[in-house]
């Protein structure tokens, strides 16, 4: 069996250098996250706001959390002191309550915009036209502590490839649209967040710069 440290290797060998890895720790213990940081690996990836701020105080300090799950408001002071970068924006309510516990640790928070571009009814994300809404929404102007740096989003669990890719292509599509009519400004606004374990190659050749990518580092859970 190969060792955290080969499949991280190996998967760094097939990315090209502008895509970032973001290892999804979530349900793995303290001693896998610290072989997988052992190995080079930074960035790491957790969806339950309370298990991210148990891990958070255990690991270095140079790690880079990322929020990659379902965001609920009264769980965002949990992370809000040391979260690097929240993937799953999907309101202005959510991006609101980010932006309060944001200024209490004096921090900007960079956040993705979640799309919802699956088929399946599941998954939480924005439509087109409710990101449209909440980037005219007179109160985001407001909110100082927040950064929109991209977005995010997640292909439907299926074995059809070509389903998955034009599910990517519309997320790239989105970001297009964004960054020419909202971000053209921005040289932060940059990243899209898309492709995991089994359709991360794909995301990758649709425009991917972060993949979010567990079982292929970590093993089955």
């Amino acid at each position: 069996m190969m060792s955290i440290a080969l499949h991280i290797q190996d998967i760094r060998n097939q990315l090209p250098e502008n895509v970032g890895l973001i290892a999804v720790s979530k349900y793995q213990p303290v001693e896998a996250i610290e072989e997988a940081y052992n190995a080079g690996q930074r960035i790491f990836g957790e969806n339950k706001a309370q298990e991210c701020s148990e891990k958070y105080p255990a690991l270095p300090h140079d790690i880079q959390w990322h929020f990659i799950g379902h965001l609920q408001t009264n769980k965002v002071k949990v992370i809000a002191p040391f979260i690097t970068l929240i993937h799953s924006i999907d309101s202005i309510r959510i991006l609101t309550e980010v932006n309060k516990e944001a200024l209490k640790n004096q921090r900007i928070i960079d956040c993705l915009l979640q799309f919802h571009i699956a088929t399946e009814e599941t998954k939480f994300g924005l439509s087109w036209e409710e990101a449209q809404e909440l980037l005219e929404n007179p109160a985001l102007t407001e909110l100082k502590n927040v950064r929109i740096t991209g977005v995010m989003g997640m292909a439907s669990f299926v074995d059809d490839m070509d389903l998955v890719r034009k599910e990517f292509k519309t997320l790239k599509s989105y970001f297009d649209q964004l960054k020419s009519n909202y971000f053209s400004q921005s040289s932060w606004f940059r990243e899209i967040s898309m492709g995991m374990t089994h359709d991360y190659k794909i995301a990758i050749e649709e425009g991917s710069t972060l993949v979010r990518i567990g079982t292929a580092i970590f093993g089955d859970r």
